[in-house]
């Protein structure tokens, strides 16, 4: 099975002139959705995972069935004032201007190891973020897992000291 023919090519959205990968055909297969999980659980291989952090919201998909089959805890990671107990917080940089993403606080332990995911990598912003936040928490971050990553946009650079792997490029 090949999970790039579930990735359906939308163009100019969310507007002109950007090609918008949709994984809404990926999530409605029942088949496609386990096979993508068992190619990214073995992008991870032998990785002891102690949490797994997913972006909101289409990272949450397959952040939450990789801590299923890892025996990991869940940690989302969401925008601010969506979260209910105390959090904290990391602005990042926007092609136009900045954003902000929270966690909870007491989210990660000094020392667990995190397997960072989100369904794709572009600029690296986001993920370079939430980098920060489990840092800041004492997490060790073991890897950062994409479903799809578009090289053309070189998102790793900014991920250059972790180890970052995805499923497809583009």
């Amino acid at each position: 099975m090949k999970i790039e023919d579930y990735i359906r090519n939308i163009q100019d959205f969310p507007k002109e002139g950007v090609g918008f990968k949709d994984i809404t055909p990926l999530l409605n297969s029942p088949e496609a959705m386990e096979e993508a999980t068992k190619q990214l659980l073995a992008l991870v291989g032998d990785k002891k995972v102690d949490r797994v952090v997913g972006m909101e919201s289409r990272g949450f998909f397959f952040a939450t069935l990789l801590a299923k089959e890892l025996g990991a805890g869940f940690v989302p990671v969401r925008k601010p004032k969506k979260l209910p107990f105390d959090t904290i917080a990391q602005e990042y940089q926007l092609e136009y201007g900045t954003d902000i993403l929270e966690m909870h606080a007491d989210a990660i332990k000094p020392g667990e190891r995190v397997l960072i995911h989100d369904d794709v990598l572009a600029t690296g912003g986001t993920a370079e973020a939430v980098c920060k936040l489990v840092e800041r928490l004492g997490g060790e971050i073991v890897q950062i897992n994409f479903l799809m990553e578009l090289s053309f946009l070189h998102g790793r650079d900014k991920l250059a000291q972790y180890e970052v792997k995805s499923l497809l490029t583009y």
